[in-house]
């Protein structure tokens, strides 16, 4: 298996939980946030559904530049899994016709020309493509319990669900 199918079948696997959160969201609360400094509801969840085909194309050259622009969050929570559904079919096939010689290729993020930092285009990807959605797949988390949000499963029965039902 090549590292790029690897990396695929993760990303496959994860975007079910991932989904199932985002489906979640209550449109009436995408404005809340937990505290002044946080992202809104909407906010978060957006950037969960577009960052892995944001830096998906970001690694398809050798550098790219930070881009620090807020999200824009659509009217409704539906809205937010379609985006989340159109990227992550723009990711896996960006990521999925990597070679595994260009996926250990460095890759380099600037800011004004200057490098922040380099490091292989697999590390890259596991770093923000996954990782750094799993993480914010947490934040999510956290963000709907305190709404009193039924949790959907993500690696196992939450305390929302019965697992004997």
């Amino acid at each position: 298996m090549s590292m790029a199918q690897s990396v695929v079948t993760e990303l496959d696997q994860e975007a079910i939980a991932t989904r199932r959160l985002l489906e979640r969201i209550p449109s009436e609360k995408l404005d809340w946030k937990p505290h002044p400094k946080a992202r809104t509801l909407g906010q978060l969840a957006v950037h969960i559904a577009q960052v892995q085909k944001h830096v998906s194309s970001m690694i398809q050259n050798e550098s790219g530049e930070v881009r620090s622009q807020p999200e824009t969050v659509p009217s409704s929570a539906t809205e937010i899994v379609t985006m989340f559904d159109d990227s992550h079919t723009s990711t896996k096939a960006l990521l999925g016709a990597m070679s595994d010689e260009d996926l250990v290729s460095n890759w380099s993020l600037m800011r004004d020309g200057q490098p922040i930092f380099t490091l292989p285009k697999i590390g890259m990807i596991r770093m923000v493509v996954l990782n750094h959605v799993y993480h914010h797949r947490g934040q999510l988390s956290t963000y709907l319990r305190t709404l009193d949000v039924a949790l959907p499963s993500i690696y196992g029965p939450s305390a929302d669900e019965n697992p004997f039902a």
